[in-house]
């Protein structure tokens, strides 16, 4: 059983520009210098559009921030495209050496409320900045993922990229009514993905529609997956959930060990929502949303061990 001690939110947009209005939305933290850590985040402009952004923050000086980017990381996309509704940050990771962010290309819809897809930016090192390797997504729908993709958490192994992702497999005239799950997918260069028809992670309950940003560890011989769930009989609202597999494939629910749930009061009072655990010396630390999908901002929490 994990017990995560929450130290509060650390970090909200306040008008900071007019594409960063509010939310920090689905963070992901790299190591840059020592004790500083690069926190991507996903923020909205004034039209509810989302952006992908970031905070330098350094954890050994009490989370001072020392840096908030000042232009878009990946902004959305022109009229039309997979992207135009927004941009939101999946995963970090470098090929062959070259740092790359998978993101979501978010589009508004007229029968059902949004399609999800995901795109592709890469490093350019000599201007600093993200450049969309596509201007169509690397994952779009398909027979598999008829409806939506979403964010992916990705490990390089035995020479193979693996993705745990979330397929929306159903509509309804609610969006209760969706039934958003977790598979897999994997590829040899990070682009061209060969995706599984098998279900990972499904549903647990009648009440349940919606598993969301799972976020994958290998450990001890172990794979360790922390996630976002909703629908509950008598909660509506998402909680962090928790499972565990020896291979990657066969998982296994474990949600009552996650160790974190809302609080009585403040930020994270509604909902605790899209995990990312990493370890900054000996202290494992969980970047986590809490109320309104990261309206609040984003807080932090250490794993007493």
């Amino acid at each position: 059983m994990m017990f995560w001690r929450k130290l509060g939110m650390i970090f909200c947009p306040d008008h900071q520009s007019d594409w960063m209005i509010s939310h920090a939305a689905n963070p992901f933290a790299i190591s840059r210098d020592s004790g500083i850590y690069r926190i991507f985040f996903t923020c909205r402009d004034s039209q509810k559009r989302s952006h992908i952004a970031f905070v330098d923050i350094d954890f050994d000086n009490s989370f001072k921030v020392i840096a908030i980017s000042t232009e878009p990381v990946i902004a959305p996309g022109e009229p039309g495209m997979f992207d135009d509704s927004g941009t939101a940050m999946g995963y970090y990771i470098e090929i062959s050496g070259v740092p790359h962010i998978y993101y979501l290309g978010w589009n508004l819809k007229v029968t059902v409320p949004w399609l999800n897809t995901i795109g592709l930016a890469r490093l350019n090192k000599e201007s600093g900045m993200y450049e969309k390797l596509s201007r169509a997504p690397i994952i779009d729908r398909s027979n598999e993922d008829p409806f939506s993709v979403s964010y992916p958490s990705i490990l390089y192994e035995r020479n193979k990229f693996r993705m745990w992702y979330g397929s929306n497999l159903k509509w309804g005239k609610e969006q209760h009514e969706m039934h958003h799950v977790i598979k897999y997918a994997e590829s040899t260069d990070g682009i061209n993905w060969n995706r599984s028809h098998s279900v990972m992670i499904g549903l647990s309950s009648p009440f349940e529609y919606a598993l969301s940003k799972p976020f994958v560890i290998s450990e001890n011989g172990r794979y360790k997956m922390w996630y976002s769930y909703r629908g509950q009989e008598n909660i509506s609202t998402y909680r962090i959930g928790y499972a565990e597999s020896i291979d990657g494939f066969s998982w296994i629910r474990l949600d009552q060990q996650s160790g974190i749930d809302v609080s009585l009061d403040g930020w994270d009072s509604e909902m605790v929502c899209y995990p990312f655990v990493f370890d900054h010396g000996s202290i494992r630390y969980m970047l986590y949303n809490g109320n309104g999908y990261g309206k609040t901002g984003f807080g932090l929490a250490v794993l007493k061990r």
